[in-house]
């Protein structure tokens, strides 16, 4: 490993599976990077993500496709979508968050919250609501998952194979899905139906079957694990601090006096959470659940001054512009309230930034909002396991316990 050490701070230099990877953790290195996305770097990915996503994902695609399957996609993430989304998804928060209370038993936030964030993506996706689907779907994903970083040899038993498998599972359910559709039997207002809807369309406005179906595993995996990970790390911090939650619980409780009793939230609550937005701001500088932007340069360029190959692997290191105490005073401290203040460009990267910034980001904010609506104005909780230990192969930061809590009325 070589160190170097700039005037923007520190850089290193390694070698990994042979390959070279520099990581670069300044707002000047990330902003050079992300602004020339495909005209000096390339999406970086390893063999055994495309192979268990798919060649044709929107993380692997090269830039000419990328174009296409982003802007076809994007329509389903639009402001109707997700006021759409806001409402079903809040109502099946409450239900599940009534029946916890109502057990009075610990359950840990990360199971609660993955279950939570695979059942509303699927619903919104594929209108799928069937139980026994839904459990051989999410077994199948988690393979995939798993199987994303891992070393790409199909030996029986490994996370590879296993995923690899698994990915042909899910390729023959979604080919079922859209056969039955075609043919007249199924029909839902989600998103594979409105990639179908453009079967008639010229190809350059329409997705063939492999690039839905490796997107539908894409956006299914992408909006779970991340986002339920942040919900997770949210109430964590604010378990740690306490001020914070009741500040947070102040402000939501103010919403729910100007709704009437049962109403679900809407968009327009959504944007009423100032205090909220700082909240789960806060808690993806400090979770980093995306630790670093991969690229790949297309040719020899220099960034800060340090000589970059073509080929070389250039990671844009999240984790240590968001822990950068120039950049955020007391770095280690949950403190929402630094976001009072506008932040540098480049100084908060949770969903990358340019051209390939994360599709569902506002999604995502959504639904750590209203988990932490629903939580924070209904009841408090009890962390009941205070080990901060993280849990090993994954390439998610997730506590090992996964935040046990019991939960009770205010």
């Amino acid at each position: 490993m070589i160190l170097v050490e700039t005037r923007h701070g520190k850089w290193f230099k390694t070698r990994i599976f042979g390959k070279i990877h520099v990581f670069v953790p300044s707002t000047e290195g990330a902003r050079m990077i992300f602004s020339n996305d495909f005209a000096l770097f390339n999406k970086g990915y390893v063999k055994s993500m495309a192979d268990a996503v798919g060649k044709k994902s929107l993380l692997c695609v090269p830039h000419g496709n990328h174009k296409k399957i982003r802007r076809l996609l994007s329509d389903h993430f639009s402001m109707n979508s997700l006021s759409t989304f806001v409402h079903k998804f809040d109502k099946m928060l409450c239900q599940s968050l009534i029946k916890l209370h109502q057990r009075n038993k610990s359950f840990p936030v990360l199971d609660f919250s993955m279950k939570m964030t695979f059942d509303a993506m699927c619903n919104m996706l594929m209108s799928i609501t069937n139980d026994s689907l839904l459990e051989k779907i999410e077994k199948d994903c988690t393979a995939v998952s798993d199987a994303m970083l891992s070393f790409p040899v199909m030996i029986p038993g490994t996370r590879y194979y296993k995923g690899i498998k698994a990915r042909e599972r899910l390729m023959e359910t979604f080919r079922g899905m859209i056969e039955r559709r075609r043919r007249g039997n199924e029909t839902h207002e989600d998103f594979l139906q409105s990639m179908l809807d453009r079967d008639s369309y010229p190809p350059d406005e329409k997705l063939d079957d492999l690039e839905i179906m490796d997107n539908l595993l894409t956006l299914i995996i992408a909006g779970q694990t991340t986002t339920a990970a942040a919900m997770m790390w949210s109430v964590k911090f604010l378990d740690d601090n306490r001020e914070a939650q009741d500040r947070l619980r102040e402000e939501q409780l103010s919403i729910a006096r100007n709704k009437q009793s049962g109403a679900s939230l809407t968009l327009e609550d959504i944007n009423k959470m100032s205090y909220g937005s700082k909240v789960v701001k806060e808690t993806l500088r400090m979770a980093n659940v995306l630790l670093w932007f991969p690229r790949v340069a297309l040719n020899d360029c220099k960034i800060q001054g340090f000589e970059i190959k073509r080929g070389w692997h250039v990671n844009i290191d999240a984790t240590c512009i968001h822990y950068d105490p120039d950049l955020y005073p007391d770095p280690m401290q949950f403190n929402p309230s630094r976001f009072d203040d506008p932040q540098m460009p480049y100084s908060f990267i949770p969903f990358g930034s340019g051209s390939r910034t994360c599709l569902g980001m506002n999604m995502a904010r959504i639904t750590m909002l209203v988990f932490l609506h629903r939580l924070t104005g209904r009841y408090k909780w009890t962390v009941d396991d205070p080990d901060t230990s993280l849990e090993k192969k994954t390439h998610i930061p997730r506590l090992r316990s996964g935040c046990p809590i019991t939960l009770r009325s205010l």
